[in-house]
C-alpha cells in the first residue's frame, strides 16, 4: 500500500512515499531478472547499519560497472531501501543498461557524529572494491549517486577521494578505490551557507551531525563541506536540484556547479522548476535520459 508523509518539519529529513519499506514489498522496482543479494556486511562486525544491498542486473557480464546507492535522511534517518520509492524509472534504467547497484547503510548522527558517516560509506566502498570479482564488478568504474545527506556525502567522497583526509576512513588509510562520476541529487555542498547552520536547536540535522553548530565547529564545518576539495583532477559530477527545496536551498546546487566550472571539473546542473525537496518529479523522462547519457559518457 503506497504511503505518503508531510513535508519535512526538519531540515533534510528525506523520508519518500517508501522510506524504509522492504525490498520484498516493491519487487516491481526491479527488472525482471534482477537478483538481489541482501543485508551484506562490510565491516566484519554485525553493526545493522554497516550492511549493504546488491542488485545484479538481468544481463550476465563479467564485469558490471558499479553505481552504489547512498540514501537521504538528515543524516539521522531512513535506511538503504529509501529514496528508490520515487526514482523506480532510474533505477530500472540503471539495472536494464548493465549496471550494478549497490545500496548502503551507515550510522546516523544520532548515534556517531561526523565523520563517521563518511567513514562508513567509505568503508562500503572499499568492500564493494576489494570484493568486486566475488560480484563480477569492473572496479575501475565505480559511480555514486546520493540524495540530500546521501548527496552530500556522495559528493564529499567524489571530491575528497584524491585527497588524502584520514579522518574519513575507519582506519586513517585511503583507500585505492577511484570514483568515476557523482550523481547529486540535492546534496549540501557548503555548510556556512546551509539553510539552518546557525540554529541553536540540538536536534537540529546540522548540529547533530557536527556536534555544534557552524560558528561552533568553524574547522570541522569546513572538512565536512564537499567544496572544500574541489580541484581540476575531480570526477565528473551529474547535479540536480529542485528549485522550490525547502530544506537544502538550491544556491548550494549552483554553488557547487559555479566551483566545478571554474576547476574545470566537467559537470552538468539541473534546477527542476517547482520541485520540492524530493520526489517523482526527480525521476521524469527528461532527467533520466540526461542524466544516463552522462552516465554513460563516463562509465561506458
Amino acid at each position: 500500500m503506497k504511503k505518503t508523509f508531510p513535508l519535512p518539519v526538519i531540515f533534510f529529513l528525506l523520508i519518500s512515499h517508501f522510506a524504509g519499506a522492504q525490498i520484498a514489498a516493491n519487487k516491481d522496482i526491479f527488472p525482471a531478472g534482477t537478483t538481489v543479494l541482501e543485508n551484506i556486511p562490510y565491516a566484519n562486525d554485525t553493526l545493522k547499519k554497516h550492511t549493504l544491498d546488491i542488485y545484479m542486473p538481468p544481463v550476465k557480464s563479467l564485469g558490471y560497472p558499479l553505481i552504489v546507492w547512498i540514501h537521504g535522511g538528515a543524516w539521522m534517518s531512513n535506511d538503504k531501501h529509501a529514496d528508490m520509492g520515487y526514482m523506480t524509472n532510474t533505477i530500472k534504467a540503471f539495472l536494464n543498461a548493465g549496471y550494478v547497484l549497490a545500496s548502503i547503510d551507515y550510522r546516523h548522527s544520532t548515534t556517531a557524529p561526523f565523520p563517521a558517516q563518511i567513514q562508513d560509506c567509505n568503508r562500503a566502498i572499499e568492500y564493494l572494491y576489494d570484493n568486486a570479482a566475488q560480484y563480477s564488478i569492473d572496479e575501475s568504474r565505480i559511480a555514486l549517486i546520493g540524495f540530500s545527506a546521501g548527496g552530500h556525502l556522495a559528493s564529499l567522497i567524489g571530491l575528497s577521494n584524491n585527497n588524502t583526509e584520514k579522518s574519513f576512513y575507519y582506519n586513517g588509510k585511503k583507500p585505492q578505490f577511484k570514483i568515476t562520476v557523482v550523481l547529486d541529487f540535492y546534496g549540501p555542498s557548503d555548510f556556512s551557507t546551509l539553510k539552518g547552520h546557525d540554529s541553536p536547536d540540538l536536534k537540529n540535522p546540522i548540529t547533530l551531525l557536527l556536534g555544534g553548530t557552524v560558528a561552533e565547529k568553524p574547522e570541522l564545518a569546513k572538512k565536512a563541506s564537499p567544496i572544500t576539495y574541489i580541484d581540476k583532477k575531480d570526477p565528473p559530477f551529474f547535479i540536480v536540484q529542485g528549485e522550490k527545496d525547502e530544506s537544502v536551498n538550491p544556491d548550494q546546487s549552483i554553488l557547487l556547479s559555479t566551483r566545478l566550472k571554474s576547476a574545470h571539473v566537467a559537470n552538468q546542473l539541473t534546477i527542476v522548476p517547482g520541485a520540492p525537496h524530493y520526489g517523482v518529479m526527480f525521476d521524469t523522462d527528461f532527467i533520466k535520459r540526461d542524466l544516463m547519457s552522462f552516465l554513460n559518457k563516463y562509465m561506458k
